[in-house]
């Protein structure tokens, strides 16, 4: 377990505020990282796992044409927000590859952040070695610099 989703069970535990994620490519291990600290019950309400584009606009009310941008990332964000009441909604879609996707090359990834009062969406370009590693390191990187936009934004929004 490292340091940034302890800081961030932390951050939301002061404010007494919720957080819920909604992923795609990193397919359930944003939620694995944000839930292992003790007591993160207190402020993870869960997540949704949206891998398919039916789902995103299903569950998540996505309408974004292509799953892979920005605005995705912002309606998923916005909708897992909406979905389960959670005062923080943050998001991943992208390509982990092995193969471009909507003709976007592998690395290319979004990060939502929603709140009440504003949503950001935090756009990465990862690369990494090709090879069977690859896909794991890209979702690694980007469930880290998820936690990190997110608390970014929890300290820019201080009451």
């Amino acid at each position: 377990m490292g340091k940034v989703e302890v800081e961030v069970q932390g951050l939301l535990s002061q404010r007494g505020e919720t957080l819920a994620t909604a992923e795609s490519l990193t397919a359930g291990e944003l939620a694995a990282l944000v839930s292992g600290p003790t007591g993160a019950s207190l402020v993870y309400l869960g997540g949704v796992i949206t891998y398919a584009t039916a789902l995103k606009r299903q569950i998540l009310g996505v309408s974004a044409k292509q799953v892979i941008s920005a605005e995705c990332a912002l309606q998923m964000a916005e909708g897992v927000r909406t979905l389960t009441q959670a005062d923080w909604g943050l998001s991943t879609t992208g390509v982990a590859g092995p193969d471009l996707q909507e003709e976007q090359p592998v690395g290319t990834v979004f990060v939502g952040v929603a709140s009440a009062t504003k949503t950001t969406v935090v756009a990465l370009k990862l690369s990494f070695a090709a090879g069977q590693e690859q896909r794991a390191q890209i979702r690694k990187a980007t469930c880290e610099a998820a936690i990190e936009a997110l608390i970014e934004r929890i300290l820019a929004e201080r009451p």
